[in-house]
């Protein structure tokens, strides 16, 4: 079977490898669609800060092998695997801190999910890493699941309130994810930010109020405009860019939020005036990964139409040109999601 590695710096390789065997409680999944996102991409092109170097943690497919033990799946089910599962026993768990527990990296696909095929370790299968899908639910919206459980998560770190106002710094896949959550929590205004212009005229289509370039010299004063002078309640950072920081410190409100949520590289550093995050009262906050019960409430999302995720798939690639695939998703031409398929 064909799987992909990362053998060098800004090289992906095809590899043939053995097809796995499997132990007791685990499944086989044959892969049918799996998504690019910000983490894949620093892991093949920047210098990825987490540990695991592991290609595709969005991948759905089709269940073709259960170890024994195995109850609830059977070889048809179609389903989403989350590549990484807590053990919601830990000290951190118990904080609410799911991704930051031991188990939470110990519990990976194997070899990887972008992959024809894969394993699911038995503790995922138990313990709610694999959700099965409606018919009616393309593999493809189904690789979207986990990177809209990332954005779900990173919604609860943060207060806000019916008619708040957001300011969206990157506007990818997960950036227009947020935006598409921002309409479902009911937010009043939406502020689209990003130097990719086909981008931010791909935003104009979801009745935001304004579409910005992270370039223009304006950008500050047109937020604040808009916001009576006062800034907007939430800035979301949906980019790796640091510089976006900067901006967010000066366009949120006093007592606003500033929620981190791109994949920074490692050893990313950016001088600022914490004197202003002081005397404002700004809440600065991080979110990394999601958690298998945020996968659950981003599948309900989809499936309950809430969230249209087909509107953000825009290629697709056959897993035999990966290296094409990210090259693409690395640029951003004319391009949102993108996913590959077997």
């Amino acid at each position: 079977m064909k799987t992909a590695f990362v053998k060098e710096p800004s090289k992906i390789s095809i590899d043939e490898t053995e097809k796995p065997v499997l132990g007791n409680g685990d499944i086989l999944v044959q892969m049918q669609a799996c998504g690019i996102c910000g983490s894949d991409l620093e892991k093949v092109f920047g210098q990825y800060g987490q540990p695991s170097m592991r290609l595709g943690h969005e991948p759905a497919g089709i269940v073709i092998d259960v170890g024994s033990g195995v109850t609830e799946f059977k070889k048809g089910d179609r389903v989403f695997t989350h590549h990484h599962v807590p053990c919601y026993d830990c000290h951190f768990c118990k904080h609410g801190n799911e991704t930051m527990c031991k188990k939470y990296y110990e519990t990976n696909l194997s070899p990887c999910g972008l992959s024809e095929e894969y394993v699911v370790p038995a503790w995922n299968v138990s313990h709610g890493g694999v959700l099965k899908i409606s018919d009616s639910l393309s593999f493809q919206e189904a690789a979207m699941i986990e990177p809209l459980a990332c954005c779900v998560r990173a919604w609860t770190k943060f207060s806000y309130r019916e008619n708040d106002s957001v300011a969206i710094f990157g506007v990818g896949p997960t950036g227009m994810m947020h935006v598409m959550l921002a309409h479902a929590k009911k937010f009043s205004k939406i502020f689209c930010l990003d130097v990719n212009e086909f981008r931010l005229n791909f935003a104009k289509k979801f009745n935001i109020t304004d579409s910005i370039n992270s370039k223009d010299d304006s950008r500050k004063q047109k937020i604040l405009e808009q916001t009576a002078g006062e800034g907007v309640d939430v800035a979301i950072i949906a980019t790796s860019s640091l510089k976006a920081l900067d901006d967010a410190i000066d366009i949120v409100r006093k007592g606003g939020a500033i929620m981190m949520f791109g994949v920074p590289s490692k050893g990313a550093s950016l001088k600022l005036d914490m004197s202003k995050i002081y005397s404002k009262e700004i809440t600065l906050v991080t979110s990394y990964a999601a958690s298998d019960q945020d996968t659950k409430s981003a599948l309900d999302l989809i499936e309950s139409s809430q969230i249209d995720v087909k509107q953000l798939i825009t290629h697709t690639y056959n897993i035999d040109d990966s290296q094409k695939a990210f090259d693409h998703a690395r640029t951003g031409d004319n391009a949102m999601k993108i996913i590959i398929t077997k």
